[in-house]
């Protein structure tokens, strides 16, 4: 297939999996910026057919009106909120996404997280490498087992999150979600769908897993917390600022929840004094919580569908629908 050599020029963001690399390679030239900023791509994007990015950086419209040739904008992960996909849209650019690659890498980073707080891992660990063997008699875990999961958010994610609580560990489940989604998938986990409020004064762990939006920003602020069990758990598994940073650290000084914990932050990177880090029932983890080869490998097949668009065949996973 030579005749391929240099037919089409894609803009990488950052590296990714070599799976997905060696694919756009057999199509043409693979370009990798060595910064995301919008300084360092645009004169980059001038001659690109394709750009494909992960999390960092953004494709503005500014960018899109740098690259003439632009067909295409791959995004390895799920959130688009990094791209003007109205932008695109308008100047006929497909836009295209892994929604199924990372669901179970998330699912599973949730259960970990859980798991930490619930058997206080992390403060035990804390204590023994300090010299402490005898908490062991004062730092009492909790079982996961039959306590009810509350999912925000019942995408994907969220869905496979139910799956693996409710037959692992025999966790009933409620979700909130404005969108209802199709009732076999409420059938396999026995998920009920309620208010947000009942989700939250119900559940004993409750997972955020929406995309971010002008809607869901600081969506769980101090109101809402205070609606949560004082034995309850709230992780973020979502996006940062889904959750006000200042109200969960508020609950738990205050004692309002048994402990919280996230993979996102309200800015990325996160600074190294943020307050919470302070908390001894806080788990974090820098944003890494699709960062398993499986998932990295699946994300990094937005190639499939970046080719499939410059060859104008349809893609697997639009995000949009240009007229044109």
């Amino acid at each position: 297939m030579t005749h391929h050599t240099s037919k089409y020029r894609f803009l990488l963001y950052e590296p990714m999996h070599e799976a997905g690399t060696r694919l756009l390679q057999q199509h043409g030239e693979v370009v990798t910026a060595p910064a995301p900023d919008e300084a360092t791509i645009l004169p980059l994007a001038k001659d690109v057919d394709a750009i494909v990015i992960r999390a960092n950086g953004k494709v503005t419209r500014t960018i899109m009106e740098a690259a003439p040739r632009l067909k295409v904008i791959g995004r390895h992960g799920v959130g688009l909120e990094t791209i003007d996909v109205p932008a695109a849209t308008e100047k006929g650019i497909r836009v295209v996404y892994t929604p199924e690659a990372n669901s179970e890498s998330v699912a599973e980073h949730f259960v970990g997280l859980a798991l930490m707080l619930s058997k206080r891992m992390l403060e035990a660990d804390r204590a023994l490498r300090a010299g402490q063997w005898n908490v062991r008699y004062e730092y009492i875990g909790r079982e996961l087992f039959g306590k009810t999961l509350g999912v925000v958010g019942f995408g994907r994610i969220g869905r496979t999150t139910a799956r693996i609580c409710h037959c692992g560990f025999g966790m009933p489940v409620l979700y909130y979600d404005v969108v209802a989604p199709p009732s076999d998938v409420e059938a396999e986990t026995k998920a009920k769908r309620v208010s947000l409020e009942e989700l939250l004064r119900t559940a004993d762990y409750v997972s955020l897993n929406l995309p971010l939006t002008a809607e869901t920003r600081h969506m769980i602020g101090h109101e809402r917390i205070r609606m949560m069990k004082p034995t309850a758990y709230l992780l973020n598994l979502g996006r940062g600022p889904l959750w006000d940073e200042k109200a969960v650290l508020e609950a738990l000084e205050r004692q309002w929840i048994a402990g919280a914990g996230t993979d996102v932050f309200e800015e990325e990177p996160t600074a190294k004094d943020n307050p919470l880090f302070r908390h001894r029932r806080f788990v974090c983890t820098p944003h890494m919580a699709a960062h398993t080869d499986e998932a990295m490998r699946r994300m990094s097949l937005v190639a499939e569908d970046v080719v499939a668009v410059l060859e104008g065949r349809e893609p697997r996973f639009p995000a949009n629908r240009p007229k044109r």
